[in-house]
C-alpha cells in the first residue's frame, strides 16, 4: 500500500500509525475537557502544555532522539510572526470552545473547518471550488446548522461563536502554514518546536491581559476538593501533564499519519475519532447525544469524507490532462493510485487534527 509520498507502508504499520493518531487525538480532547470543566484559567492551561511540549522537545533534543535548533535566529522569528499569532489565538479559541460546549458537541462547534478552508483557497490562492466541493461544503454547513439550530437541545452561543472563529483560524492556518515551511527550509519538525516555543512566550502577556491572574492564584491556592475528590489543582497538574505529553506525541502522530496514510485514510480516521469522542463524551461526561445531534454529526462527516473523494478525483483528472498535453501515452489509473493520494494536490490534510 503507497502512501501519499509514494513510499510503500505494510498495512500494520499503517493500522499502528492510525491507532497512535486516534489514541493520542482522543486523549487530547478528553483530558482538556477534563481539566477545563474544574478551571477558570484556560490560557494558563495552554500555557502549561506548551511549556511540557517544549521541555520534551528539549530532552528528546538532548537524548539524540531528534534536533532542535536551540539559537536565536531574528529573522526566522520575523517569518514565523504570522504562524505564532494564528497558533496562539487557535488554540486559544479552540480551548474555550470545549471549555463552554459538551465533548460530544465539540465537533459540530467546530464543523464549519471545511467551508472556511474552501472560502480561504479561493480568496488567498485563487483556487476556484468545483461544484462538488460546494456540495460537500453545503453537506458540511447544513449539518452544523442542524446540529446548532434544529437540534432543540440547548447549546453554549458562546462555545458556538468560539467554535466558528477557532474553524475560521484553523482555515487561515492552513495557508500560512505552507508559508512557515519555507521559512524553516522546509522542516516540519522545527517548525513545530518553533510554533510551541514563541506560542508559550507570546501567551503570557495574553493571560494577564485576559485577567486570568486571579483565577491562577486561587487555582494555586488549592482550595477544597471537588465532588470526586480531586482537588482542582491536581486536575490541572495530571491534566497538564497528559495533554502536554499528547500534544507532544499529536505533532509526531500528526506526521506520521499524513507520511504514512493516505488523505482518504487520514479524512477517515479523522471522521472516526469524531464519532469516538462523542461517545467517550457520553461516558465520560453523561453528554447526552439526541437524534439531531447525532444526524449533525453524521452529516459533517459525510461532507467531510464526500470532499476528499471529491479531491482526489480532480487531481487525478487534472493529471491525466497534463499527460495529455505532454503528449505523452496515458494509461488507465489504478484503484490503489487513487486511494494511496499520489496525486493529489490538497493541502488540507497538513494541519493538526482538530
Amino acid at each position: 500500500m503507497a502512501s501519499k509520498d509514494g513510499e510503500k507502508h505494510s498495512p500494520l504499520t499503517i493500522m499502528g500509525t492510525v491507532l497512535f493518531y486516534l489514541v493520542a487525538a482522543l486523549a487530547m480532547v478528553m483530558a482538556n475537557k477534563w481539566v477545563l470543566n474544574s478551571t477558570e484559567a484556560p490560557l494558563f492551561f495552554l500555557f502549561a502544555q506548551l511549556v511540557i511540549a517544549v521541555l520534551l522537545f528539549l530532552a528528546c533534543h538532548a537524548g539524540g532522539l531528534l534536533k532542535v535548533p536551540l539559537y536565536f535566529d531574528k529573522q526566522t522569528v520575523q517569518g514565523l510572526i504570522p504562524m505564532i499569532g494564528l497558533n496562539v489565538v487557535g488554540l486559544s479559541f479552540s480551548n474555550y470552545t470545549l471549555k463552554y460546549v459538551d465533548a460530544s458537541f465539540y465537533q459540530v462547534a467546530r464543523g464549519m473547518v471545511l467551508p472556511f478552508t474552501v472560502c480561504t483557497s479561493f480568496f488567498v490562492l485563487h483556487s476556484r471550488p468545483s461544484l462538488r466541493i460546494l456540495v460537500a461544503c453545503l453537506l458540511v454547513t447544513m449539518g452544523f446548522f442542524v446540529g446548532v439550530f434544529l437540534d432543540g437541545t440547548k447549546v453554549s452561543i458562546i462555545g458556538v461563536t468560539f467554535g466558528v472563529l477557532s474553524s475560521m483560524i484553523t482555515a487561515i492556518h492552513s495557508v500560512v502554514i505552507k508559508r512557515s515551511l519555507d521559512v524553516v527550509k522546509g522542516s516540519a519538525l522545527h517548525l513545530s518546536w518553533y510554533t510551541n516555543l514563541y506560542s508559550a512566550v507570546t501567551l503570557i502577556p495574553v493571560i494577564v491581559v485576559a485577567g486570568e491572574v486571579p483565577a491562577i492564584a486561587t487555582l494555586l491556592a488549592e482550595p477544597g476538593p471537588l465532588s470526586n475528590g480531586v482537588s482542582p489543582l491536581n486536575t490541572f497538574i495530571w491534566g497538564s501533564a497528559i495533554t502536554g505529553v499528547f500534544g507532544f506525541l499529536m505533532s509526531i502522530a500528526s506526521l506520521l499519519s499524513i507520511k504514512v496514510t493516505s488523505p482518504i485514510t487520514h479524512m477517515v480516521s479523522s471522521a472516526v475519532r469524531g464519532v469516538a469522542g462523542s461517545v467517550l463524551g457520553v461516558w465520560l461526561f453523561n453528554d447526552v447525544i439526541t437524534t439531531g445531534r447525532a444526524s449533525s454529526i453524521a452529516i459533517i462527516l459525510g461532507g467531510s469524507i464526500y470532499y476528499t473523494w471529491v479531491k482526489h478525483l480532480e487531481s487525478q483528472s487534472s493529471q491525466t490532462s497534463a499527460t495529455t498535453k505532454n503528449g505523452q501515452q496515458y494509461g488507465r489509473l489504478q484503484t490503489e493510485d487513487v486511494e494511496s493520494g499520489k496525486l493529489s494536490r490538497s493541502s488540507s490534510y497538513s494541519g493538526k487534527p482538530e
